[in-house]
């Protein structure tokens, strides 16, 4: 099989049938093999209905509907799990990513060598205060923080080479960071492609702050687990040392001068009094604890069963 189209979905009951009719015609025209996996995230519409009649009609539907609203992540995870395409495209369903890229997406997998291929919105219908300017700021921000050079990360629509989507895990709201997870799990060739954006046609937008400020939250915690995830006390010991370090040091300083002051027969007054003492023995407990979690995060890191589980490109005679 050629590809997979996985489309997350929730409430879109409007353009489900014109989405894969259209999928359909593009696939057909291009000589694809395809099949289409609908993710219903929980629909309280008539969505799940219209998947069950489009799959009686034609047998390249697949359809997996949650039983509640999980979200984006969950959705695209069981759709990688389920899809068995050479090349995995996802697209959203609410027709604002046209599978007129279909086509010139697989290439770019197939022909050029990509691991993985964004596309980039780079003329958007979104209003442009509630969604296009928060998108420039998120974008610029991830591309600092993961070193993967896209305009657009949270582009629904993207390819993938069959193995990114098999060896990387989409879970919480990570959706938006899959080129910075197949990165880290050692799929470095991630390129980009202008596509078309269109308006909205059925319903409306489900992005809202919360989404935003989140993002923001799920990128520093990906960058910090993909740094010290396994290797916890890289972090928490070397701030932890510093912390008691400079403590220890404050503390021989104050001590230092009520010792000078006693021997040179100078009033001085009780090191309990003076702020800089409690500042120092503060520093000195805030860098235990924080050696301490390291220590606890190495326990825990070896304890786990994924701790030697390396992404072997190919081997030979084994």
């Amino acid at each position: 099989m050629n590809i997979s189209v996985v489309i997350p979905l929730y409430n879109e009951e409007e353009s489900l049938k014109e989405l894969f009719l259209w999928i359909k015609k593009v696939a057909d025209a291009n000589g694809l093999l395809y099949e289409v996996i609908f993710v219903d995230d929980g629909s309280t519409d008539g969505s799940w209905k219209i998947i069950e009649n489009l799959s009686k009609e034609y047998d390249t539907i697949k359809g997996i509907k949650f039983r509640r609203n999980y979200g984006k992540s969950p959705a695209l995870y069981c759709g990688f799990e389920a899809a068995q395409g050479d090349v995995v495209i996802t697209m959203d369903a609410d027709l604002q990513d046209s599978p007129d890229e279909i086509p010139a997406l697989y290439n770019m997998i197939v022909n050029e060598g990509y691991d993985l291929v964004s596309g980039w919105k780079k003329k958007r219908y979104d209003p442009v205060f509630t969604k296009n300017l928060p998108s420039k700021l998120f974008n610029a921000t991830a591309r600092k923080v993961s070193g993967v050079k896209l305009h657009d990360f949270n582009c629904g629509l993207k390819a993938y080479r069959k193995e990114v989507v098999k060896n990387i895990e989409v879970y919480g709201e990570m959706h938006r960071y899959i080129p910075y997870l197949a990165k880290a799990a050692g799929f470095s060739k991630i390129g980009e492609m202008e596509v078309h954006h269109q308006a909205r046609k059925f319903g409306q937008s489900k992005f809202g702050f919360n989404r935003f400020v989140n993002g923001y939250l799920d990128l520093l915690t990906l960058w910090f687990l993909s740094k010290f995830g396994v290797k916890p006390m890289h972090f928490f010991g070397v701030w932890g040392s510093i912390m008691f370090l400079l403590g220890f040091i404050a503390v021989l300083i104050v001590g230092g001068i009520k010792l000078y002051a006693i021997f040179n027969g100078m009033r001085a007054p009780l090191v309990t009094d003076t702020p800089y003492f409690y500042l120092a023995m503060l520093a000195m407990i805030l860098g235990t604890q924080f050696f301490i979690t390291g220590f606890l995060g190495e326990l825990l890191s070896r304890s786990s069963q994924e701790r030697n589980k390396y992404q072997i490109q190919t081997q030979i005679r084994l």
